[in-house]
């Protein structure tokens, strides 16, 4: 072969990757809603009666509580993949927002997997609705019964302070109601006992949960039973903490996020709010051993936008990489909605401990180009107050819902919120291809990756 054919060759080699790679470019200028299901804002499970304090519900909802023999599904802070593919695991948070109204709110975590609406090529096919199902085997279930979930419950008394089993009035009140006979019963854990906020499963099956009364970590089996005293954060005091201590963080700025790292051993736990003497907007990210059960010394921090105000969850890409919720309290019917996605590193801190951010996501702006939730527009906003979930499905999508905060609403008409569930074809992967070796390993699989995103 000449020089002037292997130019010749190597020159069209380079015009098909570049014309591939405008592309990929052009197809990949947004993030683009891939799938969309929605789950009511009253679904309800079996259990005690629920939201006996919780009020009126914000006025547009009033007369939905209390709940009279059922709990609401509802509230979700954390996911995990679930029983089966397309399934997952979603933790409600402590039910009504405070210690102070969700005394009769069980912590749980559901099974449940949602049918999306998808783009097959040539239409919107899928119901969009989401079912329940058996905790264990990932059967379908008709409802949110028992076998749909797992209990939060300290029946071997490891916790150190009075839970609201251990009363026969809720709150110790004798003015109160009388505490649910299966909550003192099973030692079942409340919401005016934690306020969980975030979900992981160590390398062991245990699992761990990020709360915000304290704030600490709380240990359980697989099956939700606690196996050891709640964990404090070391110098960090809430004034919800049933503790005491000198308070230096405002109420329900806990653990909102938590991650956890590839090898199941290392948890990361991310404040919601600033302590007391930080620099501001500068939320603590803190390293957790699960071998020690104990913080090691590795902290860093993460730098809230100027728009933002709170964070919302926190999963891993690797080892050092993390995805993050960030959002202010706008909404679709009030303020100016903030919503963004952004991935951090730690292996990148600059000289004040603050982790690099680069945005991933502006969830108020997504590509949604065959009207998958129905609303007549082909930009796709997610404009609740509270956006809680992110999970990992694939190098190209993310799975994101948010906390419809029942029985409140307001995120994108004054009526009750319902719970979104949200698949994301990313315009930039994550984890990021591992440089252009890998990415130029073929022109086919870039226009595989065209096809997909034209999809």
């Amino acid at each position: 072969m000449t020089v002037l054919h292997l130019a010749r060759r190597a020159t069209g080699l380079a015009v098909l990757v570049s014309s591939a790679l405008g592309a990929l470019s052009a197809q990949a200028a947004s993030n683009t809603l891939v799938g969309w299901a929605n789950l009511p804002a009253l679904t309800v499970a079996d259990g005690p009666t629920t939201g006996q304090f919780g009020g009126t519900g914000f006025g547009i909802n009033s007369g939905l509580l209390p709940l009279i023999n059922g709990q609401a599904v509802q509230g979700f802070s954390a996911v995990l993949n679930g029983p089966t593919a397309g399934s997952y695991y979603v933790m409600p948070d402590n039910g009504f927002g405070n210690k102070a109204n969700s005394a009769d709110a069980l912590l749980r975590v559901y099974a449940m997997q949602p049918n999306f609406k998808t783009w097959d090529g040539s239409a919107v096919v899928g119901s969009g609705t989401v079912s329940a199902l058996n905790y264990n085997t990932g059967a379908a279930q008709a409802s949110f019964n028992n076998s749909t979930y797992i209990s939060l419950r300290d029946s071997d008394n490891k916790l150190s302070f009075s839970i609201q089993a251990d009363y026969t009035n809720y709150y110790n009140n004798a003015a109160n109601p009388l505490v649910d006979s299966s909550i003192r019963s099973g030692r079942l854990l409340t919401g005016a006992d934690f306020d969980i906020e975030s979900m992981r499963k160590d390398k062991n099956g245990n699992l761990w949960f990020g709360e915000e009364f304290g704030p600490f970590l709380v240990k359980t089996d697989a099956t939700g039973k606690v196996l050891r005293q709640e964990v404090p954060l070391p110098g960090v005091i809430s004034p919800d903490n049933p503790l005491g201590g000198t308070v230096n963080l405002g109420g329900s700025r806990g653990f909102e996020g938590m991650a956890i790292n590839q090898a199941g051993d290392k948890l990361y736990t991310l404040l919601e709010g600033t302590v007391t003497g930080d620099a501001p907007k500068s939320l603590r990210i803190n390293e957790f051993d699960i071998n020690t059960e104990s913080y090691t010394n590795k902290s860093f921090l993460y730098q809230l936008d100027a728009l933002g105000t709170n964070i919302g969850d926190m999963t891993a890409i690797d080892d050092h990489s993390f995805l993050v919720i960030e959002r202010n309290g706008g909404t679709g019917t009030s303020g100016n909605p903030f919503k963004k996605i952004y991935k951090i590193d730690t292996n990148q801190v600059d000289a004040n401990g603050f982790a690099a951010k680069t945005e991933v996501v502006d969830l108020m702006n997504i590509a949604d180009p065959h009207d998958l939730n129905g609303d007549g527009s082909n930009t796709f906003t997610f404009p609740y107050v509270t956006i809680e979930d992110v999970l990992i499905v694939d190098a190209n999508t993310i799975l994101v819902m948010n906390d419809n905060n029942f029985p409140g609403g307001g995120g994108r008409a004054l009526t009750p919120d319902s719970n979104e569930f949200l698949l994301i074809s990313l315009a930039a992967p994550v984890p990021e291809p591992a440089g252009w070796a890998l990415m130029l390993g073929g022109v086919g699989l870039l226009g595989a990756m065209v096809r997909r995103r034209r999809c």
